[in-house]
């Protein structure tokens, strides 16, 4: 291509912002036109001002950076992040903010190459690479420095009256819009990705977190430290599943065929997530704290579940088919099992969830005392649902076989992602059966969740929706858990007083209470409310 006319930097700046209202902001038009349908004389005058607002906001910003060396690189490094920020809010409706950001940092390879697709590239180079080859291609002709400083702060000054102008024109409307639909300021790009950015860089790279202890007072009570069979309890992390995609729950399908045959199963139909995606869920759950008072700050900065269950004595292990535990386990022992080479169970890309069990009997046998082993599953891990389970599971067809979900009807989308739940109800089984077989172990297994998941109702897909107003299909999970008949009798669980509770509603904020109850762990943070084995347990002896 050859070299372009020679322009200004204020006129490609501006040229630069249109591109950013018009191509990088269709998300927001299009939820903006949502908003303000039917379309009328006011509307369509509120939608140029909400134009005019933008373009001017954005003139602004790129003003600062047009000087010479350092606005074209800023320009592209722009172009190029809002290509790919506006395709993944296009393709699966996400909303970009801190904790979307987190998930693209903690991601692992093999889920980047699901995402990573022709129509995604063809995106980026049609929206961010064409519009950044133009802006190499223009050269800019900058005044002597007094001079262009001069121009540049009459164009700033034009740029701010003009914002503030239409601001105040229109303020009862701007206020009220934004304050009535706050998901608007996720979808404006770049600003979205670029203050997310700003805030989890903030947060994860300042001095290195002293871990405050906590619950120290925590120890097993003198009971649970009788001479007696091995107690294990096996808390299985579940990934991306919906509890409506659960025959047990009542779905149409018999996606549970396994399971609803093992007796003394108790599957919990009411359970809601603390986040709906696995870096806000899986420290909150382990945290000690509410959904309601949970701090992601304070969670990082001190000792979680794990850890007060290691202090008081139990054995614990981390078996992980995962992207990582997100920071909850980095003071335990850990397996990754995801990058094995096992025939049956692995391929180039990934391994089946059924890695988790290799030598897990061999582990029990080992153990010198009781034990908490958490298996962090792959799950229904998406966009590519049809590589998360072996063929043989393939029962529901056709399947959608591509990261591109748009591409695949609902149904080809819903029949993989219930693929994926029959092979977990295999996996749970599978983890049940060989508990059973362990003759010289007390054994318990717990399920849950992380988050669900979105499967194009709506038009939205995936997870992350910030939680005010995310569907249900992204925060409403799968809870259920077995225990050995050893394990009943030890620490008095009346499953019969437990099966009566299992329409009753619960949370992620129940597990930190429960888990420290069925381990019989004694601390002033435990909080008997939250504990649902409560009521069904037989009093124990004061220590």
């Amino acid at each position: 291509m050859p070299a372009l006319r020679p322009q200004r930097p204020e006129i490609v700046a501006l040229v630069l912002s249109l591109l950013f209202v018009v191509l990088f902001n269709l998300p927001l038009w299009q939820r903006v036109l949502g908003i303000v349908s039917p379309v009328t004389g006011h509307s369509v005058w509120m939608l140029g001002l909400t134009f005019v607002l933008l373009a001017a906001f954005f003139n602004l910003a790129l003003l600062l950076f047009a000087w010479p060396w350092i606005f074209k690189p800023v320009a592209t490094v722009l172009l190029l992040t809002s290509a790919a920020a506006t395709y993944f809010m296009q393709q699966y409706g996400v909303l970009i903010d801190m904790n979307m950001v987190q998930n693209v940092f903690q991601t692992d390879p093999a889920e980047v190459r699901d995402l990573i697709t022709g129509r995604m590239l063809a995106s980026i180079l049609l929206l961010g690479v064409l519009p950044a080859l133009w802006l190499w291609k223009t050269p800019i002709h900058y005044r002597p420095a007094w001079r262009e400083l001069l121009v540049r702060i009459v164009a700033f000054f034009v740029a701010s009256m003009m914002l503030a102008g239409v601001a105040l024109a229109g303020y009862q409307e701007f206020a009220s819009l934004f304050r009535n639909h706050r998901d608007l300021r996720y979808l404006l790009t770049p600003n979205n990705y670029i203050q997310a950015t700003s805030s989890y860089l903030r947060q994860h790279t300042a001095t290195p977190d002293v871990i405050q202890p906590f619950a120290t007072d925590a120890r097993k009570m003198s009971f649970a430290t009788l001479p007696h069979k091995k107690r294990v309890l096996v808390l299985v992390v579940g990934e991306t599943a919906r509890a409506d995609r659960f025959a047990l729950n009542g779905y149409a399908r018999n996606t549970n065929p396994e399971l609803s045959k093992i007796p003394g199963l108790i599957n919990f139909s009411d359970v809601s997530s603390c986040g709906t995606e696995t870096a806000v869920s899986l420290p909150c759950m382990l945290s000690g704290m509410t959904r309601a008072d949970y701090d992601a700050k304070v969670a990082k900065k001190r000792e979680n579940l794990l850890d007060i269950v290691q202090r008081s004595g139990y054995g614990v292990l981390w078996r992980n088919n995962n992207s990582g535990c997100k920071g909850t386990c980095l003071r335990m022992p850990i397996e990754d099992m995801a990058h094995l080479e096992t025939p049956g169970l692995c391929n180039k890309e990934e391994c089946g969830d059924e890695i988790l069990l290799q030598g897990l009997p061999e582990k029990l046998a080992a153990a010198k005392g009781d034990m908490l082993i958490v298996l962090h599953q792959k799950g229904s891990h998406g966009p590519a649902y049809y590589k998360r389970y072996p063929k043989e599971f393939e029962v529901f067809k056709p399947v959608c076989r591509t990261s591109e979900l748009q591409k695949c009807s609902e149904q080809e989308i819903g029949n993989a992602f219930d693929n994926t739940i029959l092979y977990t109800d295999h996996f749970l089984a599978r983890t049940i059966a060989l508990l059973q077989q362990q003759k010289d172990v007390d054994s318990a297994m717990v399920y849950l969740s992380d988050h669900g998941e979105s499967l194009g109702e709506n038009n939205l897909y995936l997870h992350g929706t910030p939680y005010f107003m995310a569907p249900e299909a992204q925060y409403k999970v799968p809870m259920l858990m077995w225990f050995s008949d050893g394990y009943q009798k030890r620490n008095a669980v009346n499953t019969q007083c437990l099966s009566a509770k299992k329409t009753g509603s619960y949370s992620h904020d129940n597990l930190f209470h429960s888990v420290l109850g069925l381990l019989d762990i004694s601390t002033t943070e435990y909080r008997k409310p939250l504990d649902v084995f409560a009521d069904c347990r037989q009093p124990r002896p004061k220590d």
